[in-house]
């Protein structure tokens, strides 16, 4: 199979608006027009596929709209996603010279999208597949980095098989990833636009390791990428965590995105436990979906949570409370969630005696992290794994197995779209190299 199946309809996600709509034609013309066309382009070495962003900038300046997308898609075939749910702020437009100008920086991840909607949209393709190599490259998990190694290799005439163990392919932007930044269809259209590209072979429903094994994909094929991610919402042991309304956040949001038989009921209040960017993103979705109250419990202090500050800001204003230095105790309810018991603990994470304060919530949400796949990787004797995560050549991507590579969450233990499509691109590259040695 190489096409994606329809995603179905009436799921909580599209009540969800966008929080960066596209620009217009005028509008976009404009704004490329403010680019300073920089010759040492600080915003291309903030990007991590290294896309000329104002080569792509000046062509949409000029109305080369389809130029535009041909320049971007030969750095990042996920493109399309990376313009939504890229932390700019932080990249790119980070890095853009108008910042220190005290002007807006230019909205480089807005242009980007009117580039690749333009191209999707038209059916535009600008890549052309080489003559079949007679190879084959099994690949576990239809994320962004096997997406991105599988495109790669297919038009460098590889042919190439993605296993994976959802009905739905794309990974965490499909699963995982806000509403408000990018939806299912938009994530299962670029799935789609990276297929078109032929060559590619999508197997959903299939899981490695019990549908097939890694034998399996050692003896059919010629080599083998790991692109699977991470495991499921990591516990942490509080009494009270098997109660319904007791979510992990990856699980909460898939749910929202594509379950259309998924709904939050009468919740009125919420509490999420974490300072990350997915604490951050499942507490700003309970908002937009009506939670009137929601709350993040972080350890430590503000300065201390690891999600991004423009992030946090637009929590704040859309009414998220945070509430520092609390360690979780206890989730309390009898059969369904109450409220989350907590400890306000020092600088040194100590309770305070007599510190602790129970927090009303009808859903508490655990955002500390995901499990490594080590049962999973353990199918493969002799791989390489440090703190859980594969460990790869960085320029290559190849494993400690010769046969092997990888690239995206399993390896650097939970980074960006945008690094696992670069990670799958650089490690498609050494693949090319070891099928062809």
């Amino acid at each position: 199979m190489t096409t994606t199946p329809p995603v179905p309809g009436q799921r909580l996600e599209s009540r969800i608006v966008d929080q960066k709509p596209a620009l217009s034609r005028t509008a976009a013309r404009a704004e490329a027009h403010r680019c300073l066309y920089c010759s040492d382009a600080p915003c291309i070495a903030a990007c991590p596929t290294g896309i000329d962003i104002p080569e792509f900038i000046r062509r949409i300046a000029t109305d080369n709209v389809a130029g535009a997308a041909k320049t971007i898609f030969a750095a990042n075939i996920l493109g399309h996603s990376c313009a939504r749910v890229c932390p700019v702020e932080v990249l790119c437009v980070g890095a853009c010279v108008h910042n220190a100008h005290d002007e807006p920086p230019i909205m480089i991840g807005r242009l980007q999208r009117h580039a690749t909607d333009f191209a999707l949209s038209r059916g535009l393709r600008f890549a052309t597949r080489q003559p079949p190599t007679g190879k084959r490259v099994a690949f576990v998990g239809a994320g962004p980095a096997s997406l991105a190694a599988a495109h790669e290799l297919a038009v460098r005439g590889h042919a190439c098989v993605i296993f994976e163990a959802r009905d739905l392919a794309g990974g965490l932007n499909t699963t995982g990833v806000a509403p408000y930044k990018l939806q299912t269809e938009a994530s299962l259209e670029e799935v789609g636009y990276v297929l078109g590209v032929g060559g590619i072979e999508l197997r959903t429903g299939v899981a490695v390791g019990q549908d097939v094994t890694f034998d399996d994909l050692t003896r059919d094929f010629d080599a083998v990428f790991l692109g699977m991610g991470l495991g499921p919402d990591s516990r942490l042991g509080l009494p009270g965590e098997a109660l319904a309304g007791s979510w992990g956040a990856v699980a909460l949001i898939e749910r929202i995105k594509n379950d259309p038989a998924f709904v939050l009921g009468d919740a009125r209040s919420a509490v999420v436990i974490g300072g990350g960017n997915t604490a951050v993103d499942i507490a700003r979705e309970l908002r937009h979906l009506g939670v009137a109250r929601v709350t993040m419990v972080y350890r430590r202090d503000e300065a201390s949570m690891t999600g991004y500050a423009h992030e946090l800001d637009h929590a704040r204003q859309e009414g998220v409370v945070l509430e520092l230095r609390a360690v979780p105790v206890a989730i309390e309810g009898d059969t369904r969630v109450t409220g989350l018991r907590c400890a306000r603990v020092d600088e040194a994470l100590q309770p305070l005696p007599g510190e602790e304060f129970t927090l009303p919530a009808d859903l508490v949400v655990r955002a500390t992290g995901q499990e490594k796949l080590a049962a999973l990787l353990a199918g493969l004797p002799g791989l390489a794994l440090q703190r859980g995560c594969v460990v790869v050549d960085p320029e290559t991507g190849q494993t400690s197995l010769p046969h092997v590579f990888a690239g995206g969450d399993c390896v650097n233990g939970g980074k960006e779209v945008v690094n696992a499509a670069a990670e799958g691109k650089r490690a498609a590259r050494g693949l090319d190299a070891f099928l062809r040695a």
